[in-house]
């Protein structure tokens, strides 16, 4: 059983780093859409994502969470609302992707935890530590450098960090799996999608399943509909990632996409990094790392108080200490 969990938690440590990965790398997708604009990107990502989920729950048989989630319309508005959220994310993230403004894409990412521990407080009534109120100053410290730092707030990285940790503060409520997620709002999308892309198609400036000399073919149209099954599959692997490895690991597992885009953004896209952007995004890395000490400190603390609390038979040989720590370990 031991080598079988440990052979289980290998497999989902890659699934883990496969599904970060990808969404660490799709600073380097969506420019090959261009010419296409952010808004008919993020329409035909959200019509090909329903298409994409739908195969994959197909081939899952896994149909059975629908009607039971029909019965219950507060979950259903918490999906709908999930979706106008994740929406904007989309494309806010798309246009700032393609904008040239990966870094600051990145910085959204890095300070949604900081978002999200700000929601747990507000929204959720929380305490917090006091690792986590210094990680939260030392954030909106940040946050007022990079403004400096860039002569405006960084509105991008902002509207992507709230947007985001707005959007798993509606799925740890509703309380769905990544794919029956992905599903419920893809398919609260996918007619305001479609009626955009028509609307586009209408309007002269859609360029799904249109070919331009010199500029882009039907590979092109390839690449759209390959936008909603990279949007599947990443979801996927982290499903697949959260069942099989501890939720300290997966957390940490987080920080590798917003590293990915910072790396692609200064060393693929020639992104600027003057001294005062590197002072913001140290104080936020600063943040981070005294964040990650305090949760790994907090689950050993947690461990120790229940090993105290198991209790030791009251005579044990010798052969018995040996076999138990032999399980442990």
């Amino acid at each position: 059983m031991p080598e079988t969990n440990q052979q289980d938690n290998g497999r989902g440590l890659w699934y883990g780093f496969a599904a970060y990965g990808i969404w660490g790398l799709f600073p380097l997708f969506w420019p090959l859409l261009e010419p296409s604009a952010a808004d008919d990107i993020v329409a035909n990502r959200m019509v090909w994502s329903l298409v994409a989920v739908v195969l994959l729950l197909t081939a899952q048989r896994h149909w059975g969470w629908i009607r039971p989630l029909l019965r219950q319309p507060r979950r259903v508005a918490m999906l709908a609302g999930a979706a106008a959220v994740i929406s904007v994310n989309w494309g806010v993230y798309i246009w700032g992707v393609n904008a040239g403004h990966v870094v600051e894409t990145s910085l959204g990412y890095f300070i949604n935890p900081l978002v999200t521990i700000g929601f747990g407080v507000l929204v959720l009534k929380e305490r917090l530590r006091v690792a986590q109120w210094t990680a939260v100053g030392i954030g909106a410290l940040a946050v007022a450098v990079l403004t400096v730092a860039y002569g405006r707030l960084p509105w991008i990285a902002l509207t992507l960090a709230l947007s985001f940790a707005t959007y798993g503060l509606l799925k740890k409520t509703v309380g769905l799996s990544g794919v029956e997620s992905l599903a419920a709002e893809s398919a609260f999308m996918f007619p305001f999608a479609l009626g955009y892309l028509i609307y586009l198609e209408v309007s002269g400036r859609g360029t799904f399943g249109h070919t331009v000399a010199g500029s882009y073919g039907w590979g092109h149209s390839g690449l759209l509909v390959l936008s909603g099954v990279i949007t599947a599959i990443p979801l996927l692997f982290f499903g697949t990632a959260a069942v099989r490895v501890p939720l300290t690991v997966l957390g940490l597992l987080q920080y590798l996409a917003p590293v990915f885009q910072f790396l692609i953004g200064v060393a693929v896209f020639h992104e600027s990094m003057p001294p005062a952007r590197w002072a913001g995004f140290g104080l936020v890395w600063a943040a981070l790392s005294l964040l990650t000490w305090d949760a790994l400190r907090q689950v050993r603390a947690d461990r120790a108080v229940r090993a105290a609390a198991v209790p030791r038979p009251a005579s044990a040989s010798a052969p018995v200490d040996v076999a138990e720590a032999t399980v442990t370990r």
